[in-house]
Formats: structure tokens, C-alpha cells, sequence
């Protein structure tokens, strides 16, 4: 490793650190704990209506994208690296009750997602025939603060252009470089042409092709892992135990890094759910609903599909057949080894576990290609958010149209180099990305957070009057929220 590379990890990793501090840790939970209480445990209460609401469309509005096409290209953002590397990583430096911590950031930080999704519809924006919402525009008009509107989208663009999809074209390349033995750079190649036919259509190729690759692939990725449990039933009440006193700290090998269990599970639960992050919104925003709460619903229930079922597939697979390492990530100790001889953890686990099956090479194989499937729609999903925020920051006009283009540019030269550097400086700059859109999100939406609860009481008002829900932020004194206020003028 050359001086330079060394210093780059050095500083990458000094930076995430400083990011991920435990402090934005506690902050992630209690928001999250904060947000569940206050809208009485929403993400419970209307379970059934999300699922039901997944496949509803206000056709009066010929403006935006489906609600199912919303709740997709979240689910692609969602479903990538961090469902199968990220929860090799979190399993790797917390052990596994670090699995347990991301079950409880799920399901806390649906309630996060429901209050940032609403608020994305309250505030949104008709701009050219197409939505655009998210933090900057509520940021902008919810709390009259347009300096950190225009952080938030610098923050979102910098990060979602350039840093995030480095990860996700790592995983991919690392993924078929092991399984089919092709240089890593060959692959960015390809994933970066693929890439670039797909957002050059913009949202709405996106939204096609996200709403059949992302809910398809995950299925069957739930369906091997199915298999892989059912072929170790024996050994379920022994990763249940391992799971459960990992989390709690009485572990009587992982007990001494509880610290690390919660900090893993907490960082790479938001990493691959969102929830509070920033960046659901902006795609919630572009949603056709009648009534803000119905998409605030619908972006709850992808978060529980990404962390509840996707990454814990995942994390059964590897437990179940124990092909993992566990180590200290401050001292490097190794505190549990696997007998599959494995190194750090990558996506070597997971295809390792799938091979036990299947045989190394098939194994490897279906990861990679899982993997491909799973990234590059994330990778979609981070064009769109980028794309987004590059809107808000230059509005309309020529410069928009240009700078469209320099993203673009951007963003398939980053596919390309993530694919051939190491993993660990991609996932350091990827969390630093993460980090800084979710401490201002995070702290934003709890004081924005009255908005989102009054709409909820209001939509939940005109459902026991028997009528449909229609939003009024008149007579919720909601200010500023230009569309709706235009769409019920008499």
C-alpha cells in the first residue's frame, strides 16, 4: 500500500469517526424513540394501510410518480451494499447483536421516516412536470432557514454524487472479482454504461426500472435465505441466544464490545434504511398522493422491508452457518474466528455461507449477482436524490440543464473509481456522507416535527368521519406549503 493510499484511509477514517460520533448514535435513537411515541407508534398502529397503500395513486394530480414507484426507488436506495456487506461489517466489529440493534433502529426509525416523508409532501414543489421535495425545500420554506436549505443540498449532492456510489460499485466489483475472477475496473466500466442509459431517461426510467429489479430481487434473495435456514433448522435457538446476549452485553465472548455492537448496529441500520437520513424524502416528494400522511406511511413500510426482512436475510445466512469473524475494531483482537478461514468481513461471508449449499463457485456467483442487482438500483436511487438537490441549488434555466450533466459525469466516474479502491476507504467516505446529511436532517424534522404530527391528527380526523383524505394546510396553519395551498384555492 503506497504512502498516499495510507493516508487517505487515515484521514477518511478519522473524518467518519468524527461523524459517527457516539453522539449523533444517541441522537439517531432518541429521535427515533421520540418520533414513535409522539405519533403513538404509527408505524404499528397503520401497519395494514401501509401495505395497502403501497398500490394507491392520486390520478388527479398528472404531475409526479406512483406511490408503488416512490416506495421503489426508496427500496433501491435502501436494498444495496449495506444489505449484504454492511451487515457482514456490522456483524464482523459488533457481533451479532449488532443485528438486534438494527432490528430496534427499523423499528423506531420507521417513525423517523413517516415525519421526513410527510414533511417532503407538506413542502413540495411542482418544477417542470416533475415533484421535487425533500430536506432542502422543507428546511427552506418549514423553517425559513434557506443557508442550511442550501447546506443540506450541497451535503446530499457531494455525498450522493461522489461519495455513496463508490461503495455500492466496490460491493459489486469485489463481488465478481471473486465468483468469475474479472478485474474490478471492467466492471465499473460496465455497471458506469449501464448506469448512464438509465439516468439519462431521469425519474421516470428510473422509477420503471426500480419498480420491477427492486422488489423482484429482494424476494428472491428472502427466498435463498429461507432455504439456507430451513437446510440448518438445528441451529436456530443457538444464533437466537448468540443474537440476544450479544445485544445486551452478556455475551460471554462479545460481551466487552457493547459499545461497538450498538455503534455497528445503529450506523449500518441507518446506512441501509435511511431512516433520518435525508434521503427518502426527497424521493417521497415526488409522490402523487392526495394526502401528505399516505406517503409518509408508505416510505414507513420500506424501511421495515429493507432492515426486517433483506438484511436479515442476510445476517441468518451468515449466523446460521457461522462464516464470520468477529474482532475489536479499536484493537484489532480477534475475538471469534470462523473455521471457513475468512479475513476481514466483506462480501466473502455471505457467499460463503450461500456455497455451504450450493458449492463455492455457485455461491459466489448468486451473491455477485445479487449484489450487482441490489447496488446498482441503490446507485440509481443516489443519481435521483443528487439530482434533486443540484435542482434546488440551481432552479431553472440553462444552468440547471448543464449542471444536470456534470452530475451525471460525476457520478459514473465515481462508479468507476470506487470499483478499484479498497473497501474499507469506500465505506469510510461513504459514512461520512451519511453522517453529515443525518445530523441536519435529524434535527430538523424534530423541529418540524409539529407540521407532521398535525397533518397526521388531521388525516386520521377525516378517516373516522368516513371520508376520504384530503389535505387543507390552511386550516392546519401550515405555511408555505405553496403546492397545496394552489391545488385547493376555489
Amino acid at each position: 500500500m503506497t504512502m498516499l493510499a495510507i493516508t487517505i484511509e487515515s484521514i477518511s477514517q478519522t473524518l467518519s469517526s468524527w461523524v459517527w460520533s457516539p453522539a449523533l448514535v444517541v441522537l439517531c435513537l432518541c429521535s427515533a424513540l421520540y418520533f414513535s411515541i409522539r405519533t403513538r407508534f404509527v408505524q404499528v398502529r397503520r401497519f395494514g394501510e401501509m401495505a395497502k397503500l403501497l398500490f394507491y395513486t392520486d390520478k388527479t394530480q398528472k404531475t409526479g410518480i406512483s406511490s408503488f414507484q416512490a416506495f421503489a426507488i426508496a427500496l433501491s436506495g435502501r436494498v444495496g451494499t449495506g444489505n449484504i456487506v454492511g451487515v457482514a461489517t456490522a456483524i464482523g466489529y459488533g457481533g451479532p447483536g449488532a443485528i438486534v440493534w438494527m432490528w430496534i433502529i427499523a423499528f423506531l426509525g420507521a417513525g423517523s421516516a413517516f415525519v421526513e416523508a410527510t414533511l417532503a409532501q407538506i413542502y413540495k414543489e411542482d418544477h417542470k412536470g416533475q415533484f421535487r421535495g425533500g430536506p432542502s425545500y422543507y428546511i427552506e420554506k418549514g423553517l425559513r432557514c434557506k443557508w442550511l436549505a442550501v447546506l443540506f443540498a450541497v451535503c446530499s449532492l457531494i455525498a450522493c454524487g461522489l461519495l455513496l456510489p463508490p461503495v455500492q460499485s466496490n460491493g459489486i466489483a469485489i463481488a465478481f472479482a471473486n465468483s468469475v475472477h474479472v478485474a474490478p475496473v471492467y466492471v465499473g466500466v460496465a455497471v458506469a454504461g449501464v448506469l448512464g442509459l438509465v439516468i439519462i431517461g431521469g425519474v421516470t426510467r428510473i422509477a420503471k426500472v426500480a419498480q420491477i429489479v427492486a422488489p423482484f430481487m429482494a424476494l428472491l434473495y428472502i427466498i435463498l435465505a429461507i432455504v439456507v435456514l430451513i437446510c440448518n433448522y438445528s441451529v436456530i435457538p443457538s444464533v437466537l441466544s448468540d443474537m440476544l446476549k450479544g445485544a445486551v452485553g452478556t455475551h460471554e465472548i462479545f460481551g466487552g464490545i457493547i459499545g461497538s455492537t450498538i455503534a455497528w448496529g445503529v450506523k449500518r441500520g441507518i446506512y441501509s434504511n435511511e431512516a433520518g437520513q435525508g434521503t427518502g424524502p426527497i424521493v417521497a416528494g415526488a409522490a402523487k398522493v392526495s394526502h401528505p400522511v399516505k406517503q409518509g406511511l408508505v416510505q414507513a413500510f420500506s424501511v421495515y422491508v429493507d432492515t426486517l426482512l433483506v438484511c436479515t436475510a442476510t445476517a441468518v445466512m451468515i449466523m446460521a452457518v457461522k462464516t464470520y469473524n468477529v474482532m475489536d475494531a479499536n484493537t484489532g483482537e480477534v475475538l471469534f474466528a470462523s473455521s471457513y478461514n475468512l479475513g476481514a468481513p466483506d462480501v466473502s461471508y455471505t457467499a460463503t455461507a450461500i456455497g455451504t449449499l450450493l458449492g463455492a463457485d455457485l455461491g459466489n456467483i448468486i451473491v455477485a449477482v445479487a449484489l450487482a442487482f441490489f447496488a446498482f438500483t441503490t446507485i440509481m436511487a443516489y443519481y435521483y436524490y443528487a439530482e434533486t438537490s443540484l435542482v434546488y441549488l440551481f432552479g431553472n434555466g440553462r444552468k440547471e440543464h448543464a449542471a444536470i450533466w456534470v452530475l451525471r459525469i460525476c457520478i459514473l466516474v465515481a462508479v468507476i473509481f470506487g470499483s478499484v479502491k479498497e473497501a474499507r476507504v469506500a465505506w469510510n467516505v461513504g459514512d461520512i456522507g451519511v453522517g453529515a446529511m443525518a445530523w441536519i436532517n435529524i434535527i430538523v424534522i424534530l423541529l418540524l416535527s409539529p407540521q407532521a404530527l398535525r397533518t397526521l391528527k388531521d388525516y386520521e380526523r377525516q378517516q373516522k368521519e368516513g371520508r376520504e383524505p384530503e389535505f387543507n394546510p390552511r386550516k392546519l396553519d401550515i405555511r408555505n406549503a405553496d403546492f397545496w395551498n394552489d391545488s385547493t384555492k376555489d
